[in-house]
């Protein structure tokens, strides 16, 4: 699933764009930071498969989508 935007599709709410730094494939989260470089854990299973260095759509804590590197600089 690619998203154009930064929401929601489903609610319309915002996503947040954010990086993944370390994965805990066990648990299926991802620890990842923001853009102002605060670290949150997410849930990854509707992305999967992920790796550190790349982008997600974050919303409610949940990866909603994958992002390119495009949405990331």
């Amino acid at each position: 699933m690619t998203c154009g935007s930064e929401h929601c599709i489903t609610c319309g709410d915002d996503g947040v764009p954010m990086s993944i730094v370390a994965i805990d494939r066990e648990r299926g989260l991802a620890l990842c930071e923001d853009g102002e470089g605060a670290r949150h854990t997410v849930e990854t299973a509707l992305v999967d498969p992920v790796a550190p260095g790349q982008g997600l759509l974050v919303h409610a804590g949940t990866a909603i989508a994958r992002l390119g590197a495009e949405v990331m600089a």
